[in-house]
């Protein structure tokens, strides 16, 4: 059984993907956890509902849409951090900076408390205080962030690999996943799942075309002899296709696409206008920066004075976190990525041995200058504006949206000068409550086209459009963070006990504190490393903070029911010792008990290497313990240190709290700063000495919206560097997947029943039957369940002793095939009284349940049944009904060929083996043996005419003996070649 739930982002404008797999056993998987720039808390109360029964989380891209909402789950959400999460590590990584940069960015990330959840806990006090106040969330700071991405555990393309289920999911029983390469962003994924019978193909958001950086999906083989047609074996013919439905309105060829971003640069920066590209932080960005920095390299290099004296800025606040992962993630990218690195490295060592700093790596940027802090973005902005010659500048800012990051205050500063020019570069989404976003709205501007147009043309004479702005007013909002004070501190401090006594009344259901008490009787085994020791305090800080929290109920009257505690309240509430389990489920049916947690890794119990060294090594440890504490405070005992001592010793100042500078270390490593010459060693000072205002609030705050109102002038282009699926993909690989049942997600109601539509038509084409009885294609909105699950021919049978006996067993690649004929006895067992062919007649069928059919009999095996009885038996065949079945077995050939292992075969045995065009395997120059889409083996042998009659001692007879030399030695290939391929293969036939 296999049924799948969209949670958001289905038959909706809306980008967010979160999707629910349900397989048999209650075994349930979340893909994504996504959000859109609304960030909205009440999207995610789907979700919630499900987390106690979730076994597994998998990610598949490091975009808001997919992995935006991860952070606050884990800190707002019980329990949420105890499921499993598995990802590829740059989608880790990446994700990591675009969750810190998001919160940095945003207060709206932190989330706003329900009105409905604050009116619960503040009937005390006065209504009209509350009203209308937005109080925010606490949001996860940075380090939290770190720690719930170092949760997700990494893995690689294309390894099997079998997960450990949450600690409250049932067993997985044999699940495995697989990634694969979906392209469109670093790390991106395609997840395999297999359980039982049921394979499981998730592809949301993929690019099978291959870019700049990303290489395309894996979705077509590389092997030899495949000719590029076929997709891999292990995606081809799932029980179920999960496929996003969103592709580009107009996509263009990579040539052209980057052509015509370039040519619509170069016409705005050649009047002197600023050109803002809106895009991710984490995943896009990567593409268009590289295109850009490449192209300023190659165009400078010509002596283009209009790319010479216009600047290059990437804008985030963690950008250079991003480009730090992506110059270690090089294996994840296209191969010609790896080859520009390899030849790079190459070239790093001059002839003399030195060092060759001018360039590092493909992102190494040599004309793109990083900018993390808004008060660098306000200097170049007033440096735009106070320019008394104009220069071009071109800043490559997130987020796409629109809504947050650096790209929505460069829009507010250059949106009145018709100069400038804002480049979208994917179709904006609406949010859950169809609200546009700012880049939305310019999108629809665009597609209007109510103020005129500019028609331009490139180098190779395609054209594209420039949409002038025309002075409409955009309204765009301004959040801000404000401590909270009064009433409403009282309120939501009120609201904030209540909300951890219910978070520490079902984590303490679930196990986690019974853990916590276990540890603090009995910590002596725990404390098997710092790391441990640390762990240890945390739990121990916890059962410490639930006890205060329980305390603190009744002063302040807000007190849990006993509904609440379940069977918990056996150990929580004083003079309970009865508990009534009549019509409880799972854990309530059973005595609470605090079990000893012990510390374990993937390679046993963990142990401490210090607790088995010898008295001498020992004391020498203990030596050099005290020297280095010695030398460490001998200067300072009985002393206050300075602040100068302090930063001295921290590695010059950088501290926790410190804001790293990676752009000042050349000075101290006596390198030149290649970025800051390339873009002007004063400037270059300048930013780098620029700092925020630091406006922190720790404590509870709200949310203040303010909006202002600016005239747009500039002009909009649109190129899509979506990096998605085209029709045309979607037309050619799902023929080709041959899926049982495809589910389309992820994209809007239109586009999704429009392509359903179309395949319905192409799957029915390639089965030939017609769109009725062809594949069900199925469109589910958010919030609804289809049951796609694929009946299959599969029973359980038990096999006689005799019969077992008859088998012929034949290997092929580790496995034993056999074909079987017999008689099938209905749910009996066979009881043998004599041994030996003719002792068949007396054999005495003891059947207990004659009446149940093979179905009921399947079922009490699902059940665990203890009585063999109820499988039905396949017994041998009578000896008076052999001759009439004989000749039903007909002889099969089980297995598939592979051209590239035919072809080591061949050269093994001496022959000349080679590959020729697409999928055409040569031997001898001779025999060509090709392989068609269907899997059917076709040999062709090169015939040699050769006239024997003649032959005698004449002048002739020497041509003709080689003839017939050459006959014979083709003749002897294309046997030689026809034994290989039958004995790669096992030809099996009735028992």
């Amino acid at each position: 059984m296999f049924t799948f739930t969209p949670l958001l982002g289905a038959l909706s404008e809306s980008t967010a993907s979160q999707s629910l797999l349900e397989f048999d056993g209650g075994v349930k998987i979340l893909v994504d956890v996504g959000w859109d720039e609304s960030f909205n808390v009440e999207l995610l109360k789907e979700l919630e509902k499900h987390v106690p029964t979730l076994s597994l989380i998998l990610l598949t891209h490091a975009t808001v849409p997919h992995i935006a909402a991860y952070a606050h789950c884990c800190k707002h959400i019980p329990l949420f951090t105890r499921i499993p999460v598995y990802a590829t590590q740059p989608v880790i990584n990446l994700g990591r900076t675009l969750t810190q940069e998001l919160y940095s960015a945003t207060p709206l990330a932190a989330t706003t408390i329900p009105q409905t959840s604050l009116n619960e806990v503040a009937y005390a006090y006065p209504q009209a205080s509350l009203a209308g106040s937005n109080l925010l969330l606490q949001p996860p700071t940075s380090e939290e962030i770190g720690k719930y991405f170092s949760l997700i555990q990494a893995l690689k393309y294309s390894q099997p690999h079998q997960p450990i289920p949450s600690p409250f999911s049932p067993p997985l029983n044999g699940l495995t996943i697989t990634a694969y390469n979906s392209g469109h962003t670093l790390g991106g994924t395609i997840w395999q799942i297999q359980h039982g019978l049921e394979s499981i193909v998730y592809a949301v958001d993929w690019n099978q075309a291959r870019e700049n950086v990303f290489s395309g999906a894996a979705w077509v083989g590389s092997r030899a002899g495949a000719g590029g047609t076929e997709v891999i074996e292990q995606l081809r013919k799932p029980t179920a296709l999960i496929c996003s439905s969103r592709t580009p309105e107009a996509p263009l060829a990579r040539s052209k696409r980057d052509e015509q971003l370039l040519e619509s640069i170069k016409l705005c920066i050649s009047r002197g206008g600023t050109v803002l590209i809106p895009t991710d932080s984490s995943a896009r960005i990567l593409e268009l920066a590289y295109l850009l920095d490449h192209a300023w390299s190659a165009e400078t290099e010509k002596g283009n004075e209009v790319f010479k004296n216009t600047k290059l800025y990437l804008c985030g606040r963690t950008v250079h976190s991003t480009i730090k992962y992506a110059e270690s993630s090089l294996e994840w990218m296209d191969e010609s990525m790896v080859r520009e690195f390899e030849a790079v490295a190459d070239g790093l060592k001059r002839a003399n041995g030195e060092a060759d700093g001018t360039k590092k790596g493909p992102f190494a940027f040599k004309h793109m200058k990083s900018l993390e802090r808004k008060a660098q973005i306000d200097h170049v902005l007033k440096e735009a504006a106070e320019d008394s010659e104009p220069r071009g500048r071109v800043i490559l800012a997130s987020d796409s949206s629109l809504e947050w990051g650096f790209s929505k205050d460069v829009l507010q500063a250059i949106a009145s000068d018709p100069r400038n020019l804002v480049i979208l570069t994917e179709k904006p989404s609406l949010g859950a409550n169809n609200k546009p976003s700012l880049a939305r709205i310019l999108w629809e501007w665009w597609k209007e086209r109510r103020d005129g147009v500019a028609t331009e043309q490139t180098s190779s004479g395609d054209t594209f459009e420039q949409v002038y702005g025309g002075g409409r007013e955009l309204n765009i909002s301004i959040t801000k963070r404000q401590a909270l004070e009064g009433n409403e501190l009282t309120v939501y401090q009120q609201w904030l006990a209540t909300q951890r006594q219910l978070h520490a009344a079902l984590q303490s259901g679930a196990g986690a504190e019974l853990e916590a008490s276990a540890d603090v009787v009995d910590d002596a085994s725990s404390e098997t490393s710092s790391e441990s020791e640390g762990s240890v305090t945390q739990q121990q800080g916890k059962a410490l903070n639930v006890s205060t929290t329980l305390a603190q109920a009744g002063r302040k009257k807000v007190v849990l029911k006993d509904e609440d505690l379940g069977i918990t309240i056996l150990l929580k509430k004083k003079g309970v010792y009865d508990f009534d389990v009549r019509g409880k489920k799972g854990r309530e049916r059973m005595f609470p008990i605090a079990i000893r947690r012990k510390r374990n890794d993937e390679f046993g119990e963990v142990i401490r290497p210090e607790e088995y060294l010898r008295a001498e090594e020992r004391e020498e440890a203990d030596g050099q313990d005290d020297g280095q504490l010695g030398n460490k405070f001998e200067q300072g005992l009985g002393k206050k240190r300075k602040w100068e001592d302090v930063a001295a010793s921290g590695k010059g100042g950088s501290g926790p709290n410190k804001r790293s500078q990676t752009n000042r270390n050349s000075s101290a490593t006596g390198e030149p700063d290649t970025e800051a010459l390339a873009n002007g060693g004063a400037e270059t000072d300048v930013l780098d000495t620029l700092e925020d205002e630091v406006e922190d609030i720790l404590g509870p705050s709200k949310l203040v919206v303010s909006s202002e109102t600016v005239a747009v002038r500039l002009r909009i282009a649109a190129v899509d560097f979506s990096g998605l699926h085209d029709k045309r993909s979607l037309n050619m690989l799902i023929p080709l997947i041959q899926p049982r049942k495809l589910i389309l997600v992820a994209g809007s109601e239109d586009e999704t029943l429009s392509l359903a539509s179309d395949c319905r038509k192409l799957l029915s084409a390639k089965l030939g039957a017609s769109q009725e009885q062809g594949i069900d294609v199925f469109t589910p909105a958010a919030g609804t369940t289809v049951d796609a699950s694929v009946d299959t021919n599969a029973w359980v049978v038990k096999l006689a002793d005799p019969l077992v006996k008859r088998l012929k067993w034949q290997n092929l690649r580790g496995m034993g095939i056999v074909t079987v004929t017999g008689v099938l006895q209905p749910g009996g067992g066979v009881v043998l009284t004599e041994e030996g062919e003719d002792a068949a007649h007396n054999k005495r069928l003891k059947i207990e349940d004659a009446k149940e059919s093979s179905s009921s009999a399947i079922t009490v095996l699902g059940s665990n049944s203890s009585t063999p009885a109820s499988i039905p038996t396949l017994d041998v065949i009578p000896t008076n009904l052999v001759s009439s079945v004989r000749s039903a077995a007909q002889p099969l050939h089980v297995g598939d060929l592979r051209l590239a292992d035919l072809r080591k075969v061949m050269q093994t045995a001496g022959h000349k083996a080679e590959f020729r065009g697409e999928g055409v395997l040569v031997i001898d120059d001779c025999v060509k043996v090709r392989k068609s889409g269907t899997g059917r083996v076709e040999l062709e042998s090169v015939a040699l005419p050769v006239d024997v009659t003649g032959a005698g001692a004449g002048p002739g007879a020497l041509s003709t003996m080689s003839g017939i030399m050459a006959s014979s030695a083709a003749g002897g290939t294309f046997y030689a070649v026809k034994r290989k391929i039958y004995e790669g293969l096992a030809v099996v036939a009735g028992a």
